[in-house]
């Protein structure tokens, strides 16, 4: 963030068109008085900022959407000056928002609101017939000291098409389907004419052809496709892939547009572009990849100046607007990543072929060449079209090998290049970048993908090495594309919302409970708070479990034509660049970039350009999901084979009904129900510890504790645990 921000005292009288203003500009953004003065650069008091609001919120011109935060209601038009011309009472504490279903085990689900900070909790029997991923209208009630509470009104559009199961029962005129999904609680029936020659024990693949009407209808489907031979764990890896949008094939018509490319690149083609294959370029990926999207060049220039070069998979070239090929990428969003397997957005032609930068071949790119002084300084930079020829494929091992042996592959270089990421990674923290470095779970799987080993992966100089890199191009290219024209254009950015001080404030109040007393005053002392709890957690699990906390009082980074910047990253400008192959958000990029390289400006339609940033993010939570469900369902499987005996875990969490553990070495969790202690415990204000009911004995969040695996549930994904008592 600029660090020349001036803040402007203002009158009592002034405040409220100032404030109206910032609702204006941000129609979509839900706001706390915090918030808006920092966004106004306004020297006010919050309590005169927050009374504004709530005046505001009495007009009906503001919604209230939590105890402290508001958004504009555009319901209504209202002019500048803040004059109304139109108005309906919202009704009392009731109002309605458009969001979507997220079940949970109970049954009972959880509505996500982008206007929203908190996600509204709706019971089962309020589902309405509303399954996981719909959209919908739910109507809100905000209780105050409580999360608010929903009930769905209208289901606006299904997110279910497909779903997996097993034909369990036949009837004479049609057969039952048990979903695979946890998520799916609904009856569903296959008539017999849409078997497709499935029977009673099959593993099938359903087409939804009729959606009921009425909570206890059931679900009537079509079977896509019988699975012959599959086996539990690539139809379970299936199964949440289908559970979460995602398809495994990519279309027909798409895979024969893949099909036509020719291998090689015309003389025209290279004709246009700048001819990096003679200079020293390399990737770095890990030791699974097959779709390499970066690599990285280094040159010495004639003054000793340093050129380093970011050069990205050139896909536009061959993803173009409104074919089937970008129509199904747009659709996917993003590869999905599960524990054994890539589901790639580009058909593997492209995406593992002639995309991919492998070694000692001609690739089209799109780069970002950056030129430093001798003291690692940046002194210019470059975009546009490029072609290389990689020297070498590097694994993160082998990069780091190198790195480390003075008589290495490419030692000098790696060396030179290491230093400058590091002057750049000091710069990043410097200015209040926030070290969000968390755990990566990996498995050790044998010959039929059972799972015989965990760990977790470590970070190495190599890994932050290509981040720092990454981070320096997608920061250039959005600060290129905002400061290019003072009316701004329509561009994707990556952007970090400020934290929820109330969060906050609540983390604050249970990390005083371990003796931790951090200074949480301003959104400036959060990041170096959060900072200081990572260094911790590199030695202390309960300081670890304190990080994973923190980062869950953080708001969800996401894409979007409105460049509020990137709070974890103070980054003013950020955008996606670094990823074509797997993230159609940087296809967007390298589009809007390539048609602004020249003097001339072309802008998108940004009401356009906004709609694809929404969906964009929606598939990038779900490919997020998919992966959390694929690494739970192995956690789960690997503990099977260790049912009675005993490890090590913390306390990561608590519900009235017990307790949950992450068990140190696997980083699975399971749950200790409150009937297996000794002591009767309760939950007290906050989830974050137990009182006995004499009051003598308390757990909390963050104690450690040994365990005992009692049972687990592969099909549920559950783990029982009982406390080992000495």
């Amino acid at each position: 963030m600029s660090k020349d921000r001036r803040k402007k005292k203002v009158k009592n009288e002034n405040l409220r068109a100032i404030v109206l203003k910032c609702f204006l500009k941000n129609p979509k953004k839900r706001l706390n008085a915090g918030t808006l003065i920092k966004k106004m650069k306004l020297k006010g008091n919050r309590d005169s900022v927050h009374a504004t609001m709530l005046s505001l919120m009495n007009e009906d011109v503001l919604k209230r959407v939590s105890d402290n935060k508001f958004v504009l209601n555009r319901k209504h038009k209202v002019s500048k000056s803040g004059t109304k011309t139109a108005a309906k009472s919202p009704g009392k504490g009731k109002l309605s928002y458009t969001g979507i279903v997220e079940t949970i085990k109970s049954g009972a689900a959880y509505i996500i609101i982008d206007s929203m900070e908190d996600d509204v909790y709706v019971a089962s029997r309020n589902l309405n017939g509303a399954f996981n991923g719909d959209e919908v209208e739910v109507s809100v009630v905000f209780n105050k000291g409580r999360k608010p509470e929903g009930k769905i009104k209208k289901i606006l559009k299904r997110n279910t098409p497909q779903l997996m199961g097993v034909i369990t029962e036949e009837k004479k005129k049609y057969c039952f389907v048990t979903p695979a999904s946890r998520k799916i609680r609904a009856v569903v029936k296959v008539a017999k004419e849409d078997l497709n020659g499935a029977k009673k024990g099959n593993k099938v693949l359903i087409d939804i052809i009729h959606y009921p009407e009425a909570p206890e209808q059931p679900l009537w489907g079509r079977v896509k496709k019988v699975f012959k031979g599959i086996d539990d764990h690539n139809f379970t890896m299936e199964s949440i892939l289908v559970e979460n949008g995602f398809n495994s094939e990519h279309k027909p018509k798409c895979m024969k547009e893949a099909a036509a490319f020719p291998e090689e690149i015309s003389a025209d083609e290279i004709a246009k572009r700048r001819d990096f294959r003679d200079i020293l370029t390399f990737t770095i990926d890990p030791d699974t990849a097959q779709d390499f999207d970066d690599a990285i060049s280094y040159e010495v220039l004639e003054n000793g100046n340093i050129e380093v070069g970011v050069h990205i998979a050139d896909v536009t070239h061959f993803l173009q607007p409104d074919t089937a090929l970008d129509k199904e990428a747009f659709e996917r969003s993003t590869s999905v990543y599960l524990v054994d397997r890539c589901i790639p957005m580009l058909p593997e032609r492209l995406s593992n072929n002639l995309c991919s930068l492998k070694p000692d071949v001609d690739r089209l790119v799109f780069s970002a060449v950056f030129t430093f002084d001798q003291k690692y300084k940046l002194k210019s930079e470059w975009f546009g079209k490029g072609i290389i020829h990689s020297d070498r494929r590097f694994t993160y091992d082998e990069g780091q090998e190198s790195l480390d042996d003075k008589k290495g592959l490419f030692h000098e270089e790696l060396t030179v290049i290491n230093k400058i990421a590091y002057k750049l990674r000091k710069k990043k923290f410097k200015e209040g970048a926030i070290n969000f470095d968390s755990e990566e779970v990996k498995f050790k799987l044998d010959k039929k993908n059972k799972p015989v080993g965990v760990f977790v992966k470590k970070r190495k100089d190599v890994h932050l090495l290509i981040e720092d890199f990454m981070l320096l191009a997608n920061k250039r290219v959005a600060r290129y594309i905002a400061l290019k024209e003072e009316t701004q254009i329509p561009f994707v950015y990556r952007i970090h919302d400020l934290p929820d001080m109330d969060r906050v404030a609540n983390l604050a109040v249970f990390m005083k409970e371990f003796g931790i007393d951090m200074n949480f005053s301003s959104p400036e002392q959060v990041s170096a708070s959060f900072n200081e709890l990572a260094e911790k957690a590199k030695t202390n699990d309960t300081y670890k479990l304190m990080m994973g906390l923190a980062i869950r009082t953080m708001s969800k980074a996401v894409y979007s034509t409105d460049n509020i910047g990137h709070y974890g990253l103070r980054f003013e400008h950020y955008s996606h660049f670094t990823s074509p192959i797997r993230r159609y958000s940087d296809v967007l990029t390298h589009r809007i970039l390539e048609k602004n390289l020249s003097k001339k400006t072309h802008r998108v339609d940004k009401l356009k350009l906004e709609a694809k940033c929404l969906h964009i993010s929606k598939q990038e939570r779900k490919a997020m999901e998919a992966e959390r469900d694929s690494i739970k369902y192995k956690q789960v499987e690997y503990i099977s084979d260790h049912v009675g005996e005993e490890f090590d875990g913390i306390i990561a969490g608590m519900i009235e009904r017990g307790v949950f553990v992450e068990l140190s070495a696997s980083k699975a969790e399971g749950m200790i129900p409150f009937d297996n202690f000794i002591e009767k415990y309760s939950v007290v204000d906050g989830r974050y510890k137990a009182v006995s009911r004499d009051g003598k004995k308390t757990i909390k969040m963050g104690d450690k504790i040994r365990v005992k695996v009692l049972s687990t549930d592969l099909a549920n994904r559950q783990i029982e645990l009982e406390v080992v008592y000495e």
